[in-house]
């Protein structure tokens, strides 16, 4: 893939899917004076979403089948990194997160303190109830981010968050492209990343769910959660010098 000519510092990506009742509220929450370029992938979608961000003058990419959450996530970072971004914040386009704190979220990358920056939903109980979400998805968050705080040695409130922001170094380092294309992609980035020395910080965000929202159901959960145990395994092998799985390798 040629890389393009002109540098965009900062590069926002949506990996999409069926999300044409929330992306325009998405895109219009983003500050646009900081952002260089916004760039969408659809995975497949069989709604308007893509119609939708031609017209809001998203730049579009459309996988002609659908490859899975983590394969979306795959194509958008190859496609950010070839415009040169030197952050990379990834946000749902399901308008659950609050995509004007963006400029919070990313300046501890900008001030060179921290590599990986999550937002996160979860501050208090109530707040993360009240914002609407299922009392079984916040206890199963609590559950899974407090046995990834221990395995792993961090001290984050959510590691389940689909608001994020990458300084690039990490997307060259990851074998992001070993990954899982299903929804747990997104930990073992994290637990990859923990194992490479990246540091990671948090900060809070609104939590709103609704019925617009996207959310798994409770059979994909189990399996996420399933899943996310068995990448701690591979982190705890990997550290023992047990077993290396390939997403620890270098990419």
């Amino acid at each position: 893939m040629k890389r393009n000519k002109e540098k965009k510092e900062i590069v926002v990506i949506m990996p999409a899917y069926n999300a044409e009742k929330t992306l325009a509220k998405t895109y219009k929450a983003i500050p646009k004076n900081i952002i260089n370029e916004i760039i969408l992938v659809d995975d497949g979608s069989h709604d308007k979403t893509v119609s939708i961000a031609k017209k809001l003058k998203i730049k579009t990419y459309i996988h002609p089948q659908n490859r899975g959450y983590g394969g979306n996530q795959k194509t958008s970072y190859m496609l950010a990194l070839n415009e040169g971004a030197q952050i990379i914040i990834m946000i749902h386009p399901d308008y659950q997160y609050d995509a004007t704190l963006i400029t919070e979220l990313i300046r501890p990358i900008q001030d060179k303190h921290f590599d990986i920056m999550l937002g996160s939903r979860i501050r208090t109980r109530r707040e993360a109830l009240k914002g609407g979400m299922p009392l079984y998805k916040y206890i199963a968050n609590r559950f899974l981010t407090t046995i990834e705080n221990i395995i792993l040695g961090q001290n984050h409130s959510e590691y389940h968050t689909g608001f994020r922001a990458y300084n690039r170094k990490v997307l060259l380092k990851l074998p992001f492209h070993k990954f899982s294309d299903d929804f747990v992609f997104d930990q073992e980035f994290l637990i990859s990343a923990v194992y490479s020395g990246f540091k990671i910080d948090e900060i809070p965000v609104p939590t709103r769910y609704f019925p617009e929202a996207s959310s798994i159901n409770f059979k994909r959960s189990v399996k996420y959660g399933l899943e996310t145990l068995f990448a701690l395994l591979k982190y705890i092998l990997a550290s023992l010098n047990i077993y290396k799985s390939n997403i620890f390798s270098k990419n």
